[in-house]
């Protein structure tokens, strides 16, 4: 069976994706910037810039958030319609066909779908971390959740996709064994890398000897560059690359510049890296930038030689710095961990310096600790990465390589900062994703008819009559005989009136009927009593059942009673 990423979408096929839309997970303006949010907004951009949509689809919890959504779109040279659906115009989704949602808990839009009915529409939500309780919860609903096969949920690296398998299959092994179940339904799990726009990561030879020149840097200096989140409880942990590029600059005998382009969460943390820099790499000037501010991103960007980011950390799952690095046209000092062994091709683009860990059997106490939240999630990660490795000579034979050799550093960044090109920008990426979309949509539509429609979709949230139906005395049916409470309906409908004006019976506008059906239904009952069902069988079929079930809230108003 072919996979999904080698489906061709239909030339005539109408993409309509609807993008599930936050603000907060499609922003850099941020205090604490995370690698979500980076992406988030990477992939808005990307998508405005490349989709093959006609027309534009945007899901919203608020109306100010579609109008952010619009003006993003417009800004990125846009000028397609844009469909806006809110809560209580879900069902519009069904004209969509694909929602997407840039998590992966997709779980509550199966639920939410199930309303309508599972072949509605496709769900499709991507990975970040998968270390953090959040996602682990997400990742093992997705076997209870009503998910199909035409829904999927982007890995954006081979590592992470066999994590995510991990915990779905340990999952499935749970609930075979409670409740000696095997009919599973499981989402497609495609590996898709994360996209970005490579050109903003070109810098002319003046531009790269400005940005020395602001970073006050001799020509003889070799850069080195960090980019990300400084955190080396949550990230990557420092000491390795600090004790590498000591050994390195004493070895080849170059002075080393270490830029760390980044934010650190707190004072604490910031004096933590410059004890530990004080302590592995005396004879290393280390400069701290501000990673987010884009002006400091950009000298770093354009003033390097060479990117190193050693990564050690289990929350991290793909790591875009590296494929940034490539697309500035720096070799790669990279760990052999998650993701990075996807993208940096080891003695191509750079190095990957390889790694290790406890095997198996050796942190259920630390899974524990997070688990009875002894723990916080930043010390489970950070406890984790304490035991894990980074082989330090092996990075530092890598760095001598590259700083004795400029035609080597040379060769490598051309290598990949066409690999970047060819792989990585969003012209490439969107293809892919909506490649995916095709097929979910073409699956949806060939296999909707397996799905069987039970009698409560979502469980947790049933009819409210139903649930509770142990709690009246009885129940409004149609053969129940109503009669007016007043002598005449004008007086009924003078006196409801009144009533409708009062707040706590305005309140719920939302599900009372019209004047106009109520005075439809008072008039009908002027001559004498009537069944429910006939005051109402001549109303048209969208209406029908509303202004029934409205018939209760007459009896609430004491408009109507009950003929006995």
């Amino acid at each position: 069976m072919s996979s999904f990423e080698d489906y061709l979408m239909p030339k005539d096929f109408d993409m309509r994706v609807c993008i599930n839309y936050h603000p907060e997970g499609y922003t850099t303006e941020a205090p604490r910037l995370m690698g979500r949010n980076v992406a988030g907004q990477s992939f808005l951009r990307g998508f405005a810039s490349y989709s093959r949509a006609k027309d534009f689809w945007v899901s919203v919890q608020d109306p100010e958030h579609a109008k952010m959504f619009t003006a993003t779109v417009r800004g990125l040279g846009r000028s397609e319609n844009i469909n806006v659906i809110k809560n209580d115009t879900t069902k519009k989704l069904c004209e969509a066909g694909i929602l997407y949602h840039s998590g992966p808990d997709i779980s509550k839009h199966a639920w939410r779908r199930s309303i309508f009915g599972d072949s509605g529409w496709s769900l499709c939500g991507i990975t970040h971390t998968t270390a953090n309780s959040y996602a682990m919860d997400s990742l093992t609903h997705l076997i209870s959740a009503p998910l199909q096969p035409w829904d999927a949920l982007i890995c954006t690296s081979n590592a992470v996709k066999d994590n995510v398998n991990k915990v779905i299959q340990s999952q499935v092994e749970y609930l075979k064994s409670r409740f000696n179940s095997n009919n599973f339904i499981f989402p497609e799990l495609p590996v898709i890398p994360l996209g970005i726009h490579t050109d903003d990561f070109v810098y002319s030879e003046q531009e790269r000897q400005a940005a020395r020149v602001s970073l006050e840097v001799e020509d003889n200096v070799l850069i080195v560059l960090f980019v990300g989140r400084l955190s080396f409880h949550a990230k990557a942990h420092p000491l390795a690359m600090y004790q590498a590029l000591e050994k390195a600059a004493t070895i080849s005998g170059k002075e080393v510049l270490l830029i760390e382009c980044g934010w650190h969460a707190n004072e604490p943390i910031a004096n933590a890296y410059k004890d530990a820099a004080k302590l592995a790499c005396p004879s290393i000037k280390v400069m701290n930038m501000d990673g987010r501010i884009a002006t400091n991103r950009q000298v770093a960007w354009a003033g390097a030689d060479v990117f190193c980011s050693l990564s050690d950390n289990i929350q991290e799952t793909f790591g875009i710095s590296p494929v940034e690095a490539m697309a500035a046209g720096l070799p790669c000092v990279v760990s052999d961990w998650d993701g990075y062994r996807d993208t940096v091709r080891d003695g191509v683009d750079g190095y990957l310096v390889p790694t290790s860990m406890p095997e198996e059997g050796l942190g259920a106490e630390l899974a524990e600790r997070y688990a009875l939240e002894v723990d916080s999630y930043d010390m489970y990660c950070g406890h984790t990465s304490s035991l894990i490795a980074v082989d330090v000579d092996f990075a530092v034979n890598s760095f001598v390589k590259l700083f004795n050799s400029l035609e080597l550093r040379k060769e490598m960044g051309a290598m990949g900062r066409q690999r970047a090109r060819d792989e990585y920008d969003w012209k490439v990426i969107i293809p892919r994703y909506e490649s995916l979309w095709a097929s979910l949509d073409e699956l949806r539509r060939s296999q909707s008819s397996i799905t069987k429609r039970v009698s409560h979709p979502w469980p947790a949230r049933m009819d409210p009559f139903h649930a509770f139906d142990n709690y009246p005395t009885s129940f409004l049916t149609q053969q129940s005989i109503l009669v007016l409470v007043d002598e005449d309906s004008q007086k009924a409908i003078d006196r409801l009136t009144k009533y409708v004006n009062l707040a706590m019976i305005n309140y719920a506008k939302a599900v009372l009927p019209s004047i106009s059906e109520v005075t439809e239904i008072l008039n009908k009952l002027e001559p004498g009593p009537l069944a429910a069902g006939e005051l109402v069988k001549h109303m048209s079929d969208g209406r029908q059942m509303f202004v029934f079930r409205s018939l209760s809230w007459l009896l609430k108003m004491n408009i109507l009673k009950v003929y006995k």
